[in-house]
């Protein structure tokens, strides 16, 4: 045996690993857009999922928000889905029934892709635990 190939072996086995589970993601990602498109019409994009969570959460259901409330939307979804991971914690609602959230502890420090696959992985955990998708 070569010196190092045992290393070498342990570390093409971790890469290929790492591709299987961004795989996954990314099949279960699409399987969710598509649930999506059959129940709204759309098969929307992270940020779109993220402002249907908002809505969600906020519970007003279908009207007209500005431009701020929109991004509003977007930062209580992005709350709502890592609050189960410890970042944030619901500390209640404001005169107008919107949530507001204390941050617990920061978030990991991410390159774009990775930040996007960890924000996939909360929203497919939390359409899970809502019962929407398996």
């Amino acid at each position: 045996m070569m010196p190092g190939a045992g290393l070498l072996n342990t570390y093409l086995i971790y890469i290929c690993s790492m591709q299987l589970m961004q795989d996954d993601l990314q099949v279960r990602w699409l399987k969710l857009r598509i649930k999506l498109k059959e129940r709204f019409g759309i098969k929307p994009e992270l940020d779109g999922i993220l402002f249907l969570i908002g809505i969600q959460e906020l519970g007003s259901g279908k009207q007209d928000f500005s431009k701020e409330e929109k991004q509003d939307l977007m930062h209580i979804a992005v709350c709502t889905v890592l609050s189960p991971s410890g970042y944030y914690v619901l500390e209640g609602n404001d005169e107008d029934g919107w949530p507001h959230f204390k941050q617990l502890k920061p978030l990991p420090e991410f390159y774009l892709t990775e930040q996007e696959n960890f924000l996939k992985d909360h929203i497919l955990l939390y359409f899970q635990n809502q019962n929407f998708i398996d």
